[in-house]
């Protein structure tokens, strides 16, 4: 089966060969690294920028207003803070121009902790990009939805911002990605870069295939009837194991994986907490102004009375970053110990 970062690369491969994908660039991105995460290599469009996150935002913009279909890449989410204001000049402009101009381009960028990668390479974006309207935006918790995010975020025809849950990117899928062959050996020798001299390396496509998943659909991945969990990105997996824990107890857990944060499947949402009266939002961006905070305010202010307990947000420590020792990584974003009480606290509140 293929990781994530096989499934993002297969799909930018797919892009360039059926959806006029035009340019894929970033620090690294193209040959002969393939990008930091190895998400870009051996594309046929993909070219290494400057060290300038301004640069690669504005470049974007500009292709995109050309007419092209870009996808440029911010190396990590912590480098991403001083483009916000072509950030938002780029969800301005469809709206700005009353639909005259479409803006076909896609930013991703690596988010979140998980990897050890201390105070300039945990930061999570979030928050802050759900702040800034215009962009749709996804984060995808498995490569089979990381390659359908991927496919529908190439086919739209305004901003898509692609957040890489960075701790999955090596996580390994239960599907495989449509065309993707069966043994997982023959897929590294077909799309992996040898070490070594690359000069003369080409991949060989698998005969990719389209599929796309909706943006905006979340989906259930655990059923459950005492309490909802919803969450996104890498703490999908954190609280379906919290929530495989917490059935040895008998308390069930629903999750729902959002897999889009803007627009997002509040519909399902809805469904999920009048079924359970209980809801849990979980994430690993800081506490204060968290999207969380939003879906819990929405909760409160649409289900009040639907509701057998207060909904609850687990979410990261409000802290400037992340620690390089795994004990201070550990106290700043929830971990499987954190998510665990606080659902069991929910399920188990007096109604």
């Amino acid at each position: 089966m293929a990781n994530m970062a096989q499934a993002i690369r297969m799909a930018l491969a797919y892009g360039e060969a059926h959806l006029g994908v035009t340019d894929v660039f970033g620090e690294d991105v193209g040959p002969p690294l393939g990008g930091v995460f190895t998400a870009t290599q051996g594309l046929k469009t993909a070219w290494n920028s400057p060290l300038d996150e301004r640069g690669i935002i504005g470049c974007a913009y500009g292709l995109a207003l050309a007419g092209q279909r870009p996808v440029a890449e911010i190396q990590f989410c912590d480098y991403i803070f001083n483009t916000i204001d072509l950030i938002k000049l780029v969800g301005n402009a469809h709206w700005g121009c009353a639909g005259a101009w479409n803006l076909p381009l896609t930013v991703m960028t690596p988010v979140g902790a998980g990897i050890h990668g201390s105070i300039y390479h945990s930061h999570s974006f979030d928050a802050i990009m759900t702040h800034l309207p215009g962009w749709k935006i996804v984060m995808p918790s498995t490569p089979i939805d990381a390659y359908g995010l991927m496919i529908a975020a190439l086919k739209d025809s305004n901003p898509v911002m692609y957040l890489k849950p960075k701790a999955l990117l090596r996580t390994k899928g239960e599907e495989l990605i449509p065309g993707e062959p069966a043994d997982e050996k023959t897929l590294s020798k077909m799309i992996d870069a040898p070490l070594g001299d690359r000069s003369q390396w080409k991949p060989q496509w698998p005969d990719l295939t389209d599929y796309t998943v909706e943006i905006g659909k979340g989906k259930v991945v655990r059923e459950g009837a005492h309490v909802t969990a919803v969450t996104y990105g890498r703490h999908v997996l954190i609280t379906k194991a919290a929530a495989a824990t917490l059935a040895e107890e008998g308390i069930e857990v629903e999750v729902i994986d959002l897999r889009s944060l803007f627009p997002y499947d509040w519909d399902l949402v809805v469904g999920s907490i009048r079924k359970t009266g209980r809801v849990v939002f979980i994430n690993e961006d800081t506490s204060v102004v968290n999207f969380g905070e939003h879906l819990l305010r929405r909760a409160i202010d649409e289900l009040f009375y639907e509701l057998d307990a207060r909904p609850r947000l687990v979410a990261g420590k409000h802290v400037p970053g992340v620690g390089l020792a795994p004990i201070l990584e550990e106290n700043s974003v929830p971990q499987q110990k954190d998510v665990e009480r606080v659902l069991r606290e929910a399920a188990l509140e007096p109604a």
